[in-house]
């Protein structure tokens, strides 16, 4: 049922719901498309790229050696002539289209152009999106990318998991062959990478809640929703700009925004924020941005997002509200009586929208 759901809210030929997580669903597609040594190519992790596309400290970093390209400086969305010139140079093997936090959408087609000039395969991680792709949002990779994987929570607003999606499954692209002699599929070689290959059995009660999310996301009240998630995160990011603060490529096409607050505060760390909003009751993500003067574990920015404040019902005219106290949070962060102040007014303004509203 799950892979079933799967394909009709994807438009895809193949689906494997087995992986864990985004970052293992990721996992098995490295495995399957490249050797130990291989060159791959992925946003640069500081310029909003994930863990799983290169880290120094992750499998991918490990056992494979990245390259990266970048977002331009001045406008904070993707260079695709430096990443062409950067894949013209370094030959990758597999180039990754996707991000853990960049609010624009994608090229998918130039970057299957790029990927046709050099040999590699095409693969979009859209961990993030997933929801704003599946009902026709943003940009659909699944034409142009020769395999996508993602998560099942974020916009999929699913359990925590990964999948892996093909649009087309097509003969393996190096002559792999079963012992009768057959051309294996990608959809073997895929299915053989997740199982056995980097996981043991399925997480049957995992799968069953994504075939529960996949079904609900085909309905048109889900429609309602992601709509509403894009049209506040718009709002939100506005609000961020009309305050001052420098919002990475001046606004967003998806559900998030990424802050950097060193125009505002240049003083004051992610970290920092981070850790004194939570005693108010908000939840916002540190974050590098690009070109990012501060290590990983301090950042100069946030990641702020939507779907979670949509789902329980919150609308365009609620935006400024959570904006003005995240803003107060950031003014007062070393004054606990003022994030007291803000913590009774954030749950004033929460008390009548429950956990679910859609």
């Amino acid at each position: 049922m799950a892979i079933d759901r799967a394909k009709e809210l994807f438009d895809a030929e193949f689906v494997n719901v087995q992986p864990h997580s985004g970052a293992q669903a990721n996992m098995a597609v490295f495995l399957a498309c490249l050797k130990p040594g291989d060159t791959f190519m992925g946003l640069d992790l500081s310029h909003g790229g994930h863990l799983s596309h290169g880290s120094a400290v992750n499998s991918s970093g490990i056992l494979y050696r990245p390259v990266a390209y970048k977002v331009d400086k001045e406008t904070g969305t993707i260079d695709y002539d430096q990443m062409e010139e950067t894949a013209m140079r370094e030959k990758p093997k597999l180039i990754i289209a996707g991000a853990s936090a960049y609010s624009r959408d994608w090229d998918y087609e130039r970057m299957r152009n790029i990927a046709d000039e050099v040999g590699a395969l095409l693969m979009a991680d859209i961990a993030h999106p997933a929801g704003l792709i599946a009902k026709g949002i943003l940009n659909d990779p699944l034409p142009h990318c020769h395999i996508v994987t993602t998560t099942t929570h974020k916009t999929l607003r699913g359990p925590r998991g990964g999948m892996i999606m093909m649009g087309e499954n097509f003969e393996n692209p190096w002559g792999l062959t079963t012992k009768k002699g057959t051309v294996k599929k990608m959809s073997m070689i895929l299915n053989s990478a997740v199982f056995p290959g980097i996981q043991g059995g399925p997480l049957e009660h995992v799968i069953a809640s994504k075939a529960v999310a996949y079904g609900e996301a085909l309905t048109d009240s889900f429609m309602e929703y992601i709509l509403q998630v894009k049209k506040n995160a718009n709002v939100m990011a506005k609000a961020f700009i009309d305050k001052g603060y420098h919002v990475i490529s001046n606004g967003t096409d998806n559900h998030l925004m990424l802050i950097d607050l060193r125009t505002k505060f240049p003083d004051i760390t992610g970290r920092q924020v981070e850790n004194a909003l939570v005693l108010a009751d908000i939840t916002v993500n540190k974050n590098m941005v690009p070109f990012d003067s501060r290590s990983p574990f301090q950042a100069s920015g946030l990641r702020v997002g939507t779907p979670a404040i949509t789902t329980r019902g919150l609308k365009e005219e609620h935006i400024p509200a959570i904006v003005e106290l995240i803003d107060q949070g950031i003014n007062k962060l070393d004054d606990e009586k003022a994030l007291q102040d803000v913590k009774t007014e954030v749950n004033r303004l929460m008390k009548d929208f429950p956990l679910f509203a859609y």
